[in-house]
């Protein structure tokens, strides 16, 4: 079975199920009977999807500002 989305979310991103929870819009209590069980509402599964897209464009973005400012050095 797939480890839990919430437990492999926190633990992929160091954070805590309340960071999460802030970030997603959900409460710590929800998150955390979620992470025991191993069912977790289209709702949530589509917060966190979100989530980490938006984390890892924020990651993107950043490396594209770095290769500009390279760039920028050498034209």
């Amino acid at each position: 079975m797939a480890e839990n989305i919430v437990k492999c979310t926190c633990k992929e991103l160091g954070i805590s199920y309340k960071e999460l929870g802030d970030a997603i819009g959900f409460g710590t209590d929800t998150l955390r009977n979620v992470a025991s069980q191993s069912k977790v509402s289209v709702q949530l599964q589509k917060a966190i999807e979100l989530f980490l897209e938006n984390q890892q464009l924020k990651a993107d973005i950043k490396v594209l500002i770095s290769a500009q400012a390279i760039a920028k050095k050498y034209t």
